[in-house]
């Protein structure tokens, strides 16, 4: 027999060495930042990790659930034994599988498992205190599934875990009755349980963090990650006799490293990107511009009905006798930065109203009305009835000359063979009536065919900021060092306003988007790029810039280009209305200020590349129009917008909106005097 021991005090003092591993993870990480500091400066740079190896070190802490009474063959307490708990070592080295900033990976452990503790301590018939205690331990393999929801340093995991029993001792002790102060000794008994199961399969969850320790300047880069997991009692029955459970909290910390690959992301010095602010002398508040107006010669018909939309103006017979098309919605006040507005939508609402005043007053015009429809001929056929009906009950005129008829699709139709990307916005582009014409009155300079568009408006409208005002943004080499930039304005008082993020290393801002109603200040302007590392750089200037308005009689002229789904045949259609009525309008010194913009369908990086490639297609035409006249006089910009929907002429809610922002914009700017 042996001395009684405190079990308490012994359970309490186990928890000292299990914190070992622990302050020895702290330690090697300590030393580690210790190594990895005088380096940071070497100039080589590395992929991120995607394999790690490693150690993870936890404890676990259990609790014990069910009933044990019968410890092995040779020993039966004369009490039953039912909760308990402790706290056990957990060692495991670790190899980890992900790739950076996806969200699932794999990771895979396999160690030792303690799950020792103590039951609660009871009390036998002979009053006597009961006391038992087990090392039980496994040596588990735990594979999970790693998933990062937000492709960031925190993760989730889960799995199965196979464990294989390694420890199935018990102590069991039978304290001093106290009504025998005198008895010497207490009873202890040492054994192993009997009626163990080797092999135990359960399941775990948890979850983590990585933190970096050193950076990609290094090829083995360290990660730190404190984690946590749950193992419910499912599957973990120690013994196949009666009903004990376990159910686990598992805290700790792992330390992994990983080698990158050379090379693979450039590092950005600072002297890689070049940044400038060029900010105009003045800053013009609003221009008066002269405005060609392209008149799309379509009619788009919503979805499920072959009756003219709502949004189309249509008026009463008495009405249509007294309609002026150079009288629609009156002068517009203000438009936006591109120099369209609902105004111009107005224009083209009164499309049919337009199209019948001009038959009015051209009697031996013609016009055939092609009604498309994803439904067939015969709802093509309504569609296009019901614009002829309109035309001939509200302007009176005669339909013997209105042909109409129906098909399955346009003849240059926006969906295209083998296509499975935003099919819904195409075929509503698709679902039409198209106005074709061989009468010269009604079409558009130079243009001939069934697909040629409408005679154009001109109107004056005023415009706020025009593009040759704007504040530019250059940022050479920002397309290359980093990933995304934005911008960081500061105003005199202090205030502050954000622009972007931009991808693109030329951008060019509206000056009353900066300076509001300040007429004048100087502006610290803050460039903030995010390298593909993930490092932020950061490069200021200053500008000064002055808001002025002009005279209101200075007005400048726009034309504007409209293209199918074909870029080159709109470039062919409108060659001869360039040279022939668009360069002759350029003053001499002028300045022509040329932007493409695309509607919204296809992927944004090939849209901004489009509308820069029509753009320049357009200047083409023009420079050599003057190249042959013998001048070299003007000055071009181009800009490329894509389907940048701050700077879109139209919304892309409509699929008529869609169609104008498929556009090239030409803003011919008058002389400074």
């Amino acid at each position: 027999m042996k001395a009684k021991i405190n079990f308490k005090k012994e359970l309490c003092m186990t928890w000292a060495p299990n914190n070992r591993p622990l302050k020895g993870l702290f330690l090697l990480t300590f030393l580690w930042l210790t190594i990895q500091t005088p380096v940071q400066g070497q100039e080589i740079n590395y992929t991120k990790p995607s394999w790690y190896f490693g150690v993870a070190a936890a404890t676990n802490y259990s609790f014990y659930r069910g009933s044990t009474h019968q410890l092995n063959s040779s020993l039966t307490p004369p009490v039953t034994f039912h909760n308990g708990e402790g706290a056990g070592l957990y060692l495991a080295p670790l190899i980890e599988y992900y790739k950076p900033n996806t969200r699932l990976g794999f990771m895979f452990q396999a160690g030792y498992d303690s799950r020792k503790g103590s039951f609660d301590q009871k009390t036998t018939p002979c009053n006597c205190p009961a006391d038992l205690s087990t090392e039980l331990s496994y040596i588990t393999v735990e594979p999970s599934i790693r998933i990062a929801p937000f492709k960031s340093n925190f993760y989730i995991y889960g799995g199965p875990r196979l464990a294989f029993n390694v420890d199935k001792s018990f102590k069991y002790q039978l304290g001093i009755n106290p009504a025998y102060p005198n008895q010497e000794e207490s009873q202890e008994v040492r054994g192993d349980f009997d009626n163990v199961d080797e092999t135990l399969i359960s399941m775990q969850v948890g979850a983590g963090f990585d933190i970096p320790l050193s950076s990609q300047r290094h090829k083995t880069q360290f990660l730190l990650s404190p984690f946590v997991n749950f193992q419910p009692y499912f599957g973990q029955h120690p013994r196949t006799t009666e009903t004990w459970s376990l159910s686990t909290l598992r805290v700790g910390m792992a330390l992994k490293f990983g080698q990158g690959s050379k090379g693979e992301i450039p590092e950005v010095v600072e002297s890689q990107v070049q940044f400038s602010v060029n900010a105009p002398k003045n800053i013009p508040g609003e221009r008066n511009v002269r405005e060609v107006f392209p008149l799309r010669n379509y009619v788009f018909y919503d979805l499920e009905s072959n009756k003219i939309p709502s949004r189309y103006k249509l008026l009463q017979k008495e009405n249509a006798k007294d309609f002026n098309e150079d009288q629609i919605g009156g002068v517009t006040a203000s438009v936006n930065p591109s120099g369209r507005s609902v105004r111009q939508m107005t224009v083209y609402y009164n499309v049919i109203n337009i199209l019948g005043n001009r038959m009015v007053k051209n009697p031996s015009t013609t016009i055939i009305l092609v009604g498309s429809s994803e439904k067939g001929p015969e709802d093509g056929l309504l569609m296009a009835e019901s614009i002829k009906v309109y035309l001939v009950d509200v302007f009176q005129i005669n339909g013997s000359r209105i042909t109409t008829k129906g098909q399955l699709k346009p003849n240059i139709p926006s969906e295209q063979p083998g296509g499975i990307k935003e099919l819904e916005l195409l075929r509503a582009g698709d679902r039409r009536v198209s106005i074709e014409s061989n009468s010269p009155e009604l079409l558009m300079e130079f243009q001939v065919g069934p697909d040629a568009p409408l005679k154009p408006l001109e109107f004056v409208t005023v415009q706020e900021a025009p593009i040759d005002s704007y504040v530019t943004i250059d940022a050479t080499g920002a397309g290359q060092a980093y990933s995304s930039w934005s911008l960081e304005t500061t105003d005199p008082d202090g205030q502050m306003k954000t622009f972007g993020p931009y991808t693109q290393e030329k951008v060019s801002i509206p000056g009353k988007n900066i300076m509001g109603t300040r007429s004048e200040g100087d502006y610290k302007v803050k460039m903030i790029g995010k390298t593909k590392s993930g490092k932020i750089e950061e490069k200021v200037t200053t500008a000064h810039m002055v808001l002025w308005t002009p005279s209101k009689t200075e007005e400048g002229l726009r034309y504007s280009i409209i293209f199918e789904f074909n870029k080159s045949k709109a470039i062919a259609m409108y060659e001869k209305y360039l040279r022939e009525v668009v360069t002759p309008k350029i003053p001499k010194n002028g300045v022509v200020i040329i932007h493409g913009h695309t509607d919204i369908i296809g992927e944004e990086s090939y849209n901004l590349n489009l509308s820069m490639d029509r753009a320049n297609e357009v200047k083409g035409i023009i420079e050599n129009a003057l190249s042959d006249s013998g001048r070299r006089d003007v000055k071009f910009e181009v800009h490329g917008f894509g389907e940048d929907e701050s700077m879109s002429p139209f919304d892309n809610k409509l699929p008529e909106e869609r169609f104008y922002n498929r556009t090239v914009i030409i803003d011919i700017i008058p002389v400074t005097k």
